[in-house]
């Protein structure tokens, strides 16, 4: 089931992102002064964004939030956040959530998608190549770039 997350559940959230952001750092997530589960809670309560989570048997194992960007036009979304529980990989979890996250795009009128992805995370380049993530022609990652930055073209309504 996919619906959106509640501000009840930000240390829920903040802890899948933390496990999941784990599988990917070769020498393990890097030090910061973020309070996740705050920076959740603000996701998660923001007017113009969304925050979705995958549930299955009362448990999220998927988040994703997204938004516009600030100074981008109205028909362009970013996702800031796409998570799978790593112990729920491979089961189709990541693919349905990103199909609710393409149909709230198209009910909004988006129509272009972006995000960034973390140049060591091979398994989510390659799971977003499948969903049609293509790297954005105008902006290619510099040379000691961190992350890649991909493109979306949101599909319209059949």
């Amino acid at each position: 089931m996919i619906r959106t997350a509640l501000p009840a559940e930000a240390g829920i959230i903040a802890d899948l992102h933390l496990k999941a952001r784990s599988t990917y750092y070769p020498d393990g997530v890097p030090q910061s002064d973020v309070d996740w589960v705050d920076a959740w809670r603000g996701s998660i309560e923001r007017a113009d964004g969304r925050v979705l989570c995958a549930v299955e048997r009362g448990r999220i194992v998927g988040i994703a939030s997204f938004r516009t960007p600030d100074g981008a036009p109205a028909d362009k979304v970013k996702l800031f956040q796409f998570h799978v529980d790593p112990d729920h990989w491979r089961a189709g979890i990541g693919t349905i959530l990103h199909a609710a996250c393409v149909e709230e795009w198209r009910a909004d009128r988006r129509r272009t998608a972006v995000l960034d992805v973390h140049v060591d995370n091979r398994r989510a380049q390659a799971f977003y190549a499948r969903q049609g993530w293509i790297p954005d022609p105008e902006n290619p990652p510099a040379e000691d770039d961190h992350h890649l930055d991909l493109l979306f073209s949101v599909p319209p309504r059949e």
